[in-house]
């Protein structure tokens, strides 16, 4: 009898082993993932740095890397709002 109670007892806490097992294989997986998006954004830093040191303007690199993640639909009615809104003001001739 005592034999069977450490049994039911194991076999109770193995879903609860198996649920820790699991949460920790997620963690894990999600703090290398973090490092590794850690490491690429220092080298796109890297590459923007050596981009400016050999003249380009960081800020128009990060506008085109920006409008070529946009599909051509979405970037031409981005363009059509943003010049409605400086002919609005005054900042292009209509």
């Amino acid at each position: 009898m005592t034999d069977a109670a450490p049994a039911a007892e194991t076999r109770a806490a193995a879903p609860a082993r198996i649920a820790k097992e699991h949460l920790r294989a997620f963690v894990e997986r999600i703090e290398r993932l973090e490092e590794e998006k850690k490491t690429i954004a220092d080298d796109v830093r890297d590459v923007y740095a050596e981009a400016k040191a050999n003249g380009f303007d960081v800020t128009a690199l990060r506008s085109i890397v920006k409008l070529r993640k946009q599909d051509a639909d979405e970037r031409k009615e981005h363009e059509a709002i943003l010049a409605t809104y400086m002919l609005a003001l005054g900042m292009i001739q209509g």
